[in-house]
């Protein structure tokens, strides 16, 4: 509660009685007063000019229309400074209100971007852990609630944990020093080496720390944002697909012929991106029941979800994988993609070859058939493939990542003419994002655009004129 019901009341000399009694010299201090809503506040100084700089202090925040605060008797500026918490106290606050609802990949992405800048919001270098410590100690422990839920950090973890609860900027102080969030910003632009990161990575480190701090704002701990008041660009990222990556039906094929010779049980995996534009979680998901298989001719495959590989520290079951819904959709939701008769071929076969795993999974783990198969597995794989088929694997871009092989997929599709909005069904894109990413990827249409525009013009009727 706040009030602008104040009266300030002239400074108070008290001297010290003892002193004088005792044969030394007597000792004042100084006390302000003041009442805030019928209730009265004092401050006592040893010296006369610091206890007549925060009456005036008070005096001015009065003439300026300041509302005070009735718990703290202060001026509301001053009374959340004094309240405010530090940023070390904040960023874990922020960690603990996101927890419960983020999906085991946030969590971890959360606590990245917390640990990378927070060894930038240091209220002092005295005696500071060097910062490959520090991000040891915030991002194994401080930033992971389920380990500090679990206990105390481990003993070569405490001193650091220890030194950084008391050593952090107060929250405020972002709120008043533009360059200290200037250096912030900078921070997370740097990988550990201190080269530049990549923008999409930067982006997302920004995304956390600017959310951490409206967090704050919506706390009242601060005012607003102070990330909007610092002109900080970083690097932007195109956001399109490098047409360098995509490859054409040829080279796909060769490359899922080159996974069926290295492993057999994978191709089906590979041509589940590659024909249905599956992202590599959403494969992970497949079970047999959410296929329609016929023997000839399309089918169909029904996604209801994505088996997403975070880490066992970051998961509630303490499981590597966590299974989540489809990418930006509720968590009941589906999505149905045509399945073309080539991907139809392979699967019947995977089944019939292979079998299922646990709850119907198509792609298991090989032995114990438990969980999907490994992010480390299938990339070794597809190393290996793009090995076997391109003259220069290490300096050639293209179908890099295994998810390549889905943006080939979606560009076969765009440029055999299917309308944007039925792609971006397909796809689980919308059709602004898909038309974005994709614009370097689709082919053909220059020609037809340049016909239309003659057509409009009326060249082709002069040209038959002549």
């Amino acid at each position: 509660m706040s009030t602008y019901e104040v009266r300030i009341w002239a400074i108070r000399e008290h001297k010290s009685r003892a002193a004088a009694t005792s044969g030394g010299k007597a000792r004042s201090t100084y006390r302000v007063r003041w009442v805030v809503a019928s209730k009265e506040f004092g401050e006592s100084f040893a010296t006369r000019a610091l206890a007549e700089s925060f009456r005036s202090k008070l005096v001015v925040a009065q003439r300026e229309g300041v509302a005070f605060d009735e718990v703290t008797g202060l001026p509301e500026p001053m009374a959340r400074e004094a309240k405010s918490r530090t940023w070390y106290e904040h960023a874990v606050a922020f960690v603990d209100m996101k927890w419960p609802r983020a999906s085991a990949k946030q969590r971890r992405s959360i606590a990245d971007a917390l640990a990378t800048v927070t060894p930038a919001l240091l209220a002092t270098e005295r005696g500071a852990p060097d910062v490959p410590t520090m991000r040891a100690a915030l991002y194994g422990w401080v930033f992971n609630k389920a380990h500090r839920d679990a206990g105390p950090p481990p003993d070569e973890l405490t001193p650091t944990v220890r030194w950084l609860q008391a050593n952090t900027v107060k929250l405020t102080t972002l709120g008043t020093d533009a360059a200290l969030v200037r250096k912030a910003l900078d921070t997370l632009a740097l990988r550990l080496d201190g080269k530049t990161a990549a923008p999409n990575t930067v982006a997302r480190k920004r995304a956390v720390f600017y959310g951490a701090l409206r967090y704050a704002v919506e706390l009242r701990l601060l005012d607003t944002n102070p990330i909007d008041h610092v002109q900080w660009t970083p690097d932007r990222s195109e956001g399109v697909v490098d047409r360098r990556v995509v490859v054409n039906p040829t080279q796909a094929r060769a490359l899922l012929a080159a996974v069926r010779d290295i492993e057999p049980e994978l191709e089906a995996f590979f041509a589940c991106i590659y024909y249905a534009a599956l992202r590599p979680a959403e494969v992970l998901h497949l079970a047999v029941d959410d296929c329609e298989l016929p023997e000839q001719g399309w089918g169909w495959l029904h996604l209801r979800g994505s088996t997403q590989h975070a880490g066992s520290d970051w998961t509630d079951t303490g499981e590597a994988r966590e299974d989540r819904g489809l990418k930006h959709r509720a968590r009941s939701s589906t999505r149905d993609v045509p399945a073309a008769p080539p991907l139809v071929q392979i699967l019947r076969h995977h089944i019939a070859t292979f079998g299922t795993g646990r709850g119907g999974r198509l792609f298991p783990a090989r032995g114990h058939r438990q969980g999907p198969v490994s992010n480390g597995t299938y990339l070794r794989v597809w190393r290996q493939a793009r090995g076997a088929v391109l003259v220069d694997p290490e300096r050639s871009p293209l179908a890099r990542r295994p998810y390549d092989l889905r943006h080939a997929a979606v560009s076969t599709w765009l440029n055999a003419g299917v309308p944007a909005t039925q792609v971006a069904e397909w796809a689980g894109h919308s059709v602004h994002v898909l038309l974005k990413v994709y614009a370097k990827c689709i082919d053909g249409q220059d020609e037809a655009a340049r016909r239309r525009i003659e057509a409009a013009l009326g060249l082709e009727l002069d040209v038959t004129q002549q």
